[in-house]
């Protein structure tokens, strides 16, 4: 759970008032700290009651001063330069707003994050704490967005991993937001990347221990088609049976030249999918131009994509036959 520095949020807590320390205590001018001796110039007097202030005196260094906000009556330092250059801002007021927004997105206001600027602490009707950036937080109070608290919803996703044997372990290693590191707690114990919507609807096989496609043994393959046209094209994939897959779900002209090039043993057909995707993927980074059109071999190979031209027929055979030289012996 992320904590709040100053006042860490408990379920159940945020019905009661919270004492949260106040960065910017309003200070008369006879306590103010480290008071400095100098004139007050009337031009810095003008610029004050131009943008709603009133200079209290000077404060600290001959820098500073203190301004008194005509609008709530607070007094913060300020810089001269801010003061001629800029336009101050009462923190007062800004918390005020903040704690405003926040009420309006059905958030309380903790506080301001120390370290930046444009991000406060809030406290969720969860009861946890959460750092967010002012903007997001007002653009939840429009309805233009919604606020989702991390440790519930880690506590959401650990929860459907239990009810189908699993334990979520973190983030996807590879990065993917839709995929998680679950481990098999019923079966074997090895961990897993799943999509997340796949461990909801229970989609999904363990490649160890399961019996599905996912651990069943697999093939990487290369077929060639020769199209109507009389273009030849070929095609990288993944099955447990290449040849019935060519045959019965690919070709769909019978009288279609095609034949198979090459076949790669793969372990599991989770690992399967996983090299083919890598497989095309650089594919389509380094040779975009030898995609082929679909509607060239629509009626002709029920697939609408992973088909190329053949002039890639080498390169994919080698980088085929690379896998198969990686393979570890029996």
């Amino acid at each position: 759970m992320t904590t709040h520095p100053l006042s860490p949020v408990t379920p159940g807590s945020l019905s009661l008032p919270m004492a949260i320390p106040f960065r910017h205590r309003t200070f008369p001018p006879d306590d103010m700290p480290t008071r400095y001796a100098g004139p007050v110039h009337g031009h810095w007097w003008a610029r004050a009651e131009e943008i709603g202030f009133t200079i209290s005196g000077r404060v600290r260094d001959r820098y500073h001063l203190a301004l008194r906000c005509e609008t709530c009556g607070h007094v913060h330092a300020s810089r001269i330069y801010t003061l001629m250059a800029a336009t101050p801002q009462c923190p007062a007021c800004l918390v005020a707003r903040l704690e405003a927004d926040a009420e309006a997105a059905g958030l309380m206001h903790l506080d301001r994050d120390p370290d930046h600027r444009h991000y406060s602490w809030y406290g969720a009707a969860c009861g946890h704490a959460l750092r967010r950036q002012h903007e997001i937080v007002r653009r939840v109070a429009r309805g233009e967005t919604e606020l989702r608290c991390e440790t519930c919803h880690a506590a959401t996703e650990a929860a459907e991993a239990a009810a189908r044997g699993w334990t979520l372990v973190g983030s996807d290693p590879q990065g993917n937001p839709s995929y998680r590191l679950y481990a098999h707690e019923s079966g074997c114990g090895g961990e897993q990347r799943i999509a997340r919507a796949n461990m909801r609807t229970g989609r999904f096989d363990c490649a160890t221990c399961g019996c599905g496609w996912a651990a069943s043994p697999s093939y990487l393959y290369a077929m060639k088609f020769t199209l109507a046209c009389g273009r030849e094209v070929v095609k990288a994939g993944y099955s447990r049976d290449p040849l019935s897959r060519l045959i019965h779900q690919l070709r769909i002209d019978r009288a279609m030249p095609c034949r198979i090039l090459s076949m790669v043993p793969i372990d599991t057909g989770h690992e399967a999918i996983r090299l083919e995707k890598s497989l095309h993927a650089r594919l389509r980074r380094t040779h975009p131009d030898a995609i082929v059109d679909p509607d060239l071999y629509r009626g002709q190979i029920r697939v609408r994509s992973e088909i190329y031209d053949a002039k890639l027929t080498l390169l994919i055979l080698t980088l085929l036959s690379d896998l198969d030289r990686d393979a570890p012996e029996d």
